[in-house]
């Protein structure tokens, strides 16, 4: 193999969950499953949103943007992970592989950024909501949503140029179920220092920062929640938050647990299983914590399916 061929391979082989076949069916089933939940609960929360005027509100705007994140988010990673239940391996092109990759750290950097502006929204909402409207305002809202797409494409761009330039002699099969980033550097036989000092800049801007805004905007909201008197109105106001906080430690701790760490300590089993809660879990939760548990949201869709 000369050396265009080992800076540049022509195909690489995602080999998916072929290491565990006693699973592939059940895996398959509840994969598909999820899919299809979680296409169904963001679809909905679009057109019930888009159906309600008086859901145009900042926080069902950023919800919006959310759903309409996940469909995409999901559907970049999920018809491939569901082709590997009934196939050995899927062979993909190095530029499709970068594509893959470039989309997948895009809308991962988004996700992060939304969740984050999301609770910045309840913060305000719930801590000054005399001023609520005066703060969040149409541009503002408009403003905050575009930066979240814009830090995306700038935070996914230089990570695939510097992956472009990696060298792939010891081996083109990636033992996971979509071309990851850690995986890919697992199998490089070049330095992939610069790629792993970017994973960690990138972890602590995109990832540990806005992790901390959004422990400081939930602590000053628990702070606001603790001054209800009525018992019933503060369990729910806490049933929701925890619910929100769930779903973000799952998250950050994931992506903490694979990208804040040496590519020597990658371990491709417990990659796989963490990969999987930020695919999966997260695009499935968003709708039911943020609508489905939502007094108003149900309201607005029984008055939708009356209409209809």
């Amino acid at each position: 193999m000369n050396k265009e061929n080992l800076s540049s391979p022509e195909y690489f082989l995602i080999i998916g969950f072929s290491d565990i076949p006693q699973l592939q069916i059940p895996l398959f089933v509840a994969f598909l499953v999820v899919y299809l939940l979680t296409l169904v609960g963001n679809l909905l929360i679009l057109t019930t949103t888009y159906s309600n005027s008086h859901l145009h509100t900042p926080m069902y705007f950023f919800l919006t943007h959310l759903s309409f994140l996940d469909i995409c988010y999901i559907s970049v990673l999920f018809p491939q992970m569901l082709a590997h239940f009934f196939l050995e391996g899927i062979l993909v092109s190095f530029t499709e592989c970068l594509l893959q990759l470039f989309f997948f750290l895009d809308m991962l950097t988004v996700e992060i950024l939304l969740l984050t502006v999301m609770a910045y929204d309840r913060y305000v909402a719930i801590c000054n909501p005399l001023r609520y409207m005066t703060i969040m305002n149409k541009a503002v809202c408009m403003w905050l949503a575009a930066g979240s797409w814009g830090v995306g494409l700038i935070n996914a761009f230089p990570h695939i140029v510097l992956v472009s330039n990696v060298s792939f002699c010891n081996s083109h099969i990636i033992n996971h179920f979509f071309c990851e980033l850690t995986a890919l550097l697992k199998i490089s036989c070049s330095d992939t220092f610069s790629n792993e000092t970017l994973i960690y800049i990138s972890g602590v801007v995109i990832g540990i920062t806005p992790f901390i805004l959004i422990i400081i905007s939930y602590s000053k909201i628990a702070a606001s929640i603790m001054k209800i008197k009525s018992k019933s109105g503060k369990d729910k106001a806490f049933s929701t938050c925890a619910s929100h906080l769930t779903v973000v430690v799952l998250l950050f701790a994931c992506l903490c647990s694979m990208y804040m760490r040496p590519t020597s300590t990658y371990s491709t089993k417990d990659n796989k299983i963490m990969s999987l809660s930020y695919v999966a879990v997260t695009p499935l939760c968003n709708p039911i914590i943020y609508c489905l548990k939502n007094t108003e949201f149900k309201k607005a869709l029984r008055k939708s399916k009356k209409a209809t």
